[in-house]
């Protein structure tokens, strides 16, 4: 759904737009109308989030890693031999190399899930950021807590110092001389911002320039005042940053430097299976003498014939 862009409009044209009486409020019947038209409540989506072992999995499914994994596995199984060959038992030092390459990609793992933990804490605290309840008022009587959820496209609310904005809102009256807002949560200004009634000619005027409008999730540092929601849910300015978050957490084109490191696994990859052919073909007669002797040897074991 569209968003209103309430900012551009006058007051009287703002509330005429949702259909609403600004000493009355919407009517209750009207409710679930608005709400199904809106797209659902006033909440962000909460998307299920990855199980802790899918996330593993991720980190090793990348041609470095696996390189990486066949190099320890073959180090160990070199370690093995060689300690059965000698026997001097199995020294904790002939595997200190597969170990070492095993830490570091268990190291390489715990870093990366930890990353995709902070994604999944971003969009968390977006959430937190929400207000739970609102000063609402609905045929004519006002609900000082209503749940912030429930509201609508066209609810009145009033606001005052230290209150939570619930929604995007359209300011439609100053009911102290001045109303100010912390919203550098979205628009990153480090102080608060005056707020005022009247409306901004530029329909695609920045966040800061919309002066009439107040945002989901940022707070009333001073003064009060009564406003009319305009947008809801994932469709407020918060509700953007978070399908932003979550788009760019779902694209599936690497970023240029994952880009550079896969193509070098692969030819690392390729590289490391060249060599490996190469020393089989140098050393291909030792093979075939090291296979011929030990077949010999097994020969020559003495049979123990089972007394009768």
């Amino acid at each position: 759904m569209e968003t209103y862009p309430a900012w551009t409009h006058g007051v009287d044209d703002a509330l005429e737009y949702h259909g609403v009486d600004a000493s009355r409020g919407i009517d209750t019947a009207s409710v679930e109308g608005r709400r199904s038209a809106a797209g659902g409540h006033n909440e962000l989506e909460r998307e299920p989030g990855k199980p802790l072992w899918a996330l593993v999995l991720e980190q090793f499914d990348d041609a470095l890693v696996k390189v990486l994994l066949l190099a320890a596995f073959v180090s160990f199984a070199l370690a093995y031999f060689e300690n059965e060959e000698s026997g001097e038992g199995h020294a904790i030092t002939a595997y200190v190399e597969p170990l070492v390459i095993l830490l570091i990609l268990i190291l390489n793992a715990v870093v990366g899930v930890w990353q995709e933990s902070n994604a999944e804490s971003a969009l968390e605290a977006l959430k937190d950021m929400q207000s739970e309840h609102a000063k609402c008022l609905r045929d004519g009587e006002w609900n000082g807590s209503l749940a912030a959820r429930e509201l609508v496209p066209g609810d009145i609310v009033e606001l005052k110092t230290g209150d939570r904005v619930p929604a995007d809102c359209r300011l439609i009256k100053l009911k102290t001389a001045t109303v100010r807002v912390e919203q550098a949560s979205l628009t990153g200004e480090s102080v608060a911002v005056d707020k005022r009634v009247d409306m901004v000619k530029d329909i695609d005027v920045e966040l800061q320039g919309k002066t009439c409008m107040l945002f989901a999730g940022t707070a009333i540092s001073n003064g009060s005042c009564l406003c009319v929601v305009n947008s809801i849910g994932m469709a407020t300015e918060i509700g953007k940053i978070q399908s932003q978050i979550k788009a760019a957490s779902d694209e599936e084109e690497d970023t240029p430097l994952k880009q550079k490191l896969d193509r070098f696994g692969e030819s690392l990859t390729k590289m490391i299976g060249l060599i490996c052919l190469i020393v089989w073909l140098i050393n291909y007669r030792h093979f075939i003498q090291f296979s011929s002797k030990a077949g010999s040897s097994l020969q020559k074991v003495p049979r123990v014939e089972r007394s009768r």
